[in-house]
């Protein structure tokens, strides 16, 4: 079986915010065990609306409660009248699942284990970053994932300046290195110990400045 923790798309890291936004039935998306999946064309085209209406109803969320993360598949358990070991669907039955009395294994990979969903990863840390625009004055703090390369939070920062890519980007005097994270750069999260010496998590987030270098290119 596929591993859930495999992934074939390593650089792509989406923000709990980025995934909840995909909540809906054209829009289908899902987390777990730490991947992030787009189902949108698997539950357009399912046989039976009823056996998608868990996926729907959880578009957009993290379902790794669904699964068994030792065994990489869905959660069995032992049905105390019977004795037989039947498939845990709290929130009522799903695709890819054999019903019955007793476990039967299914003859194709269910979706859970299919790689072919899966768009990218769920971030294990969302972090603030500051970045000011020594040109303008102006700054902003925007939330990015640990794993994110400078890089990559120059391109969500584009949202707020379309010429990010003119500028040289530093931290404390030093100009950072775009393929390394905010960590390798230097820029530690150290929220848990600001809380646990009683102080504000806020209380101090990195800052990087952006120095413009090149002439504004036309918009």
């Amino acid at each position: 079986m596929a591993d859930f923790l495999s992934c074939h798309c390593d650089e792509i890291f989406y923000l709990p915010s980025e995934v909840v936004i995909h909540n809906k039935p054209d829009d289908c998306w899902v987390s777990y065990f730490g991947g992030v999946y787009d189902l949108t064309k698997f539950c357009n085209e399912a046989d039976d609306e009823d056996v998608i209406k868990p996926i729907i109803a959880n578009a957009g969320k993290d379902i790794s409660h669904w699964f068994d993360h030792g065994k990489n598949d869905i959660k069995y358990q032992l049905d105390e009248s019977s004795g037989d070991v039947v498939i845990c669907c709290p929130h009522g039955k799903i695709p890819n699942i054999i019903f019955g009395s007793k476990f039967r294994p299914l003859d194709k990979c269910p979706w859970w284990l299919d790689e072919n969903y899966k768009i990218g990863n769920l971030t294990i840390n969302s972090r603030p970053c500051k970045i000011v625009n020594t040109l303008t004055s102006c700054e902003v703090i925007i939330l990015v994932c640990e794993e994110d390369k400078i890089s990559k939070i120059q391109e969500r920062y584009l949202a707020f300046n379309c010429h990010a890519s003119n500028y040289i980007w530093k931290f404390n005097g030093k100009k950072l290195d775009m393929n390394k994270t905010m960590t390798e750069n230097g820029m530690i999260d150290e929220r848990e110990r600001y809380t646990n010496c009683g102080l504000p998590e806020n209380i101090y987030v990195p800052c990087i400045m952006c120095y413009f270098k090149d002439d504004l290119t036309v918009a």
